[in-house]
């Protein structure tokens, strides 16, 4: 298994949002399952996913797929106390870092509770102004 993808499976449900910023390109892009827009840059997806990290519970990775370059990363997970599925898809630059995210989820009143968690948590977080700024 490729290094980062360990690395990864042991800190994004920690939502350490410094051990995640060391995974990802400086161009990594972020498909998240409850919002329609693209994140990208290190520093806006890192504080993104150490938020996830904060509003899911009981995060563990189920099975891992892939090689080179092209990863799957099955996952459960709770938001409140509503179960969930997903599947992070990911691609590696050629330095290894993470340079496309993709979050895949169901059911979808568990993604409602994941949208509604996370714009919370965003909302009291004064950097996601910024970030909000850049994505339009």
């Amino acid at each position: 298994m490729h290094p980062t993808i360990t690395k990864m499976q042991a800190v994004v449900a920690k939502g350490d949002e410094t051990l995640i910023h060391e995974l990802l390109a400086d161009d990594v892009k972020f498909m998240p399952p409850t919002y329609y827009k693209t994140w990208t840059g290190r520093d806006p997806v890192a504080a993104v996913l150490g938020h996830v990290g904060k509003v899911f519970s009981d995060f563990k990775y189920r099975r891992v797929m892939g090689d080179g370059k092209d990863w799957a990363l099955e996952f459960q997970c709770k938001v409140g106390d509503l179960d969930a599925v997903g599947v992070d898809l990911i691609t590696l630059n050629d330095d290894g870092l993470i340079e496309t995210f993709e979050v895949v989820m169901r059911p979808y009143k568990t993604i409602g509770a994941l949208r509604d968690a996370m714009n919370a948590r965003v909302m009291t977080d004064a950097r996601f102004l910024k970030f909000r700024e850049a994505l339009s």
